[in-house]
C-alpha cells in the first residue's frame, strides 16, 4: 500500500484530535509506516525527522531497543489486571522508583492513563481533601495563558481561549493570575505580588493553585524564572492553598533538570506525570501526593472519605513495564547530563532566528526552543505553511499559531539539530 491508499481509508472513517478535517481536502495526511531513532517513514519511503517528539513524548527516539524488549517480556508474563485489590510487581518497583526520584515530600502514586486524566485526578483530589477536613473550597487558581488539557476539569483551569471558548459555559469555577511576562528575576517578583493578591482576596474558597512550571506547553511555550516557583509555594504555605505542578511535558529532564521544580528546590502537594513517563510508547499517568493528603482519606469505609475515582486500564502492566525501562534508560546513559550539553547547544543555535526580520523573540529551556514571528496578518496561518514547507524537506514540525518550537528527542544528534533549524530558517524566508 501506498500514502494515497492508507490516507483515502483514513478519512473515510476517522476523525483526528486538534484538526479542522476540512483542511485535508488541500492538506495531504501523512500515513506513517514505521518509526526508527528521530526518523519516521511513511509508505512511499519518505522520512522525516520528529522534531516535536510527536506531541512531545518520544523521549529516547521511536522503537526503542530497550524500551520496546521490556513491553515484549512483559507481554508474555501479565498484559493487565484489575488494580482494585490486585497489584503487580512492575508497578510496585515504578512506584517506588518515581517516589525516589521526586522531591522529598511527594510519597503516594496515583494512576491514570493521560496527562488530562492526572489533572482530573489532582483537581478532584485537592477538593475532596479539602472536603474531608470539613471545608468546601470551590475554586481553582490557574496561570494566565495556561493550558492543562482538554477534559472538562482540565479545560477549566486552563486559559487558552482557543480550547477553551466554546465550552465556558459548563466549566467548573476558576480564576487566573498573571503568569511571569518572561524569564527575568522581575517579572517572576511581580508576578509573586499578583499572585499574592489573589489568595488574600479569595483566601475561604481557593481550593488548589495549578501551574506548568517553567514552560507553558501550549501557551506557546511562554517561560518564566524559578524563582515564581519558589514565591509561589512559600505564599501557598501562607494561605493555606494546595499547590500542583503541571509536570506533564516538563517532566523526564525535558527543561534541565528530572522535573522543573527541583529547579527551584520545591516540593508541590501533587505533581502529574504523562508523557514523556513511558518514552512515548504507551498512555500512562501518574499523580504523586504527600502523607498529608493521603492520611485525610483514609478511615473506616462508614465515613464516606474514600477516593472514588478509577478507570478500567488504571495501572496498565504493559505500560508501567515501558516507564520502568525509561527509568533504566536514566540511570544508565547519564541522561540528564548528556542534555545539559545538547541544551546550551540548542540555546546557541536558536539565536540565528534574531537575524531574520519576520522574528520577534527567540528563547529556550533545557531541550526546548521557540521561535516567536511578527509582521502577519493574525488570521494567515503561517505555522501550517511552515509545517508544510519542513515536511517536504523531511522535517516534522508543528507550529503553536506563530510560535515555531523544537521539542526534539533526546537522541537527536547535532548535525540533525542543525539540518532542523537550516529548514525552518528557510521556511521562515519562504513566507
Amino acid at each position: 500500500m501506498n500514502n494515497k491508499d492508507i490516507a483515502e481509508v483514513d478519512l473515510q472513517y476517522i476523525w483526528h484530535p486538534c484538526t479542522q478535517m476540512k483542511d485535508h481536502e488541500v492538506i495531504p495526511i501523512i500515513p506513517i509506516k514505521k518509526g526508527y531513532g528521530v526518523y519516521l517513514e511513511d509508505f512511499d519511503g519518505n522520512r522525516y525527522i520528529d522534531a516535536i517528539s510527536s506531541w512531545w513524548v518520544n523521549l529516547f527516539g521511536h522503537t526503542n531497543e530497550q524500551i520496546s524488549s521490556a513491553i515484549k517480556k512483559q507481554l508474555d508474563e501479565l498484559e493487565h489486571v484489575i488494580f482494585a485489590g490486585f497489584t503487580h510487581e512492575p508497578i510496585v518497583r515504578l512506584s517506588k522508583r518515581i517516589v525516589e526520584l521526586t522531591p522529598t515530600e511527594l510519597t503516594r502514586c496515583f494512576y491514570a492513563d493521560n496527562g488530562s486524566s492526572g489533572v482530573e485526578v489532582a483537581l478532584k483530589m485537592a477538593y475532596h481533601y479539602y472536603k474531608n477536613n470539613r471545608e468546601d473550597r470551590d475554586l481553582f487558581v490557574s496561570l494566565t495563558n495556561s493550558y492543562h488539557g482538554e477534559t472538562i476539569g482540565a479545560l477549566s483551569v486552563g486559559d487558552v481561549k482557543l480550547y477553551k471558548e466554546t465550552y465556558s459555559s459548563i466549566l467548573i469555577n476558576s480564576i487566573q493570575t498573571p503568569v511571569p511576562a518572561d524569564q527575568s528575576i522581575e517579572a517572576a517578583v511581580e508576578a509573586a505580588v499578583a499572585l499574592e493578591e489573589c489568595l488574600a482576596n479569595h483566601k475561604d474558597r481557593i481550593c488548589a493553585l495549578i501551574l506548568e512550571p517553567l514552560v507553558q506547553g501550549a501557551g506557546s511555550m511562554h517561560m518564566y524564572n524559578p524563582l515564581f516557583l519558589k514565591l509561589a509555594r512559600e505564599l501557598c504555605d501562607k494561605y493555606d492553598t494546595l499547590l500542583i505542578a503541571d509536570e506533564v511535558m516538563t517532566g523526564f529532564g525535558r527543561t534541565g533538570t528530572m522535573f522543573a521544580c527541583q529547579s527551584a528546590d520545591i516540593s508541590p502537594d501533587f505533581m502529574i506525570l504523562s508523557k514523556g513517563l513511558t518514552g512515548g510508547y504507551l498512555p500512562l499517568s501518574i499523580v504523586l501526593t504527600t502523607d498529608k493528603i493521603y492520611d485525610a482519606f483514609y478511615c473506616e469505609y462508614s465515613e464516606h472519605k474514600a477516593f472514588l475515582h478509577s478507570h478500567s486500564y488504571t495501572g496498565n502492566a504493559l505500560a508501567c513495564a515501558a516507564a520502568n525501562a525509561t527509568l533504566d534508560i536514566f540511570e544508565s546513559d547519564n541522561v540528564i547530563e548528556n542534555n545539559l550539553e545538547m541544551a546550551d547547544f540548542l540555546a546557541k543555535e536558536v539565536l540565528v532566528f534574531n537575524k531574520l526580520k519576520e522574528v520577534k523573540s527567540t528563547r529556550s529551556q533545557g531541550m526546548i526552543a521557540a521561535v516567536d514571528l511578527m509582521g502577519f496578518d493574525t488570521n494567515r496561518r503561517v505555522g501550517v505553511e511552515i509545517h508544510r514547507y519542513a515536511l517536504d524537506k523531511g522535517v516534522l514540525l508543528r507550529p503553536l499559531g506563530h510560535t515555531i518550537y523544537f521539542l526534539p528527542p533526546y537522541t537527536i544528534t547535532k548535525e540533525q539539530l542543525k539540518y532542523i533549524f537550516q529548514v525552518t530558517y528557510e521556511a521562515i524566508e519562504s513566507l
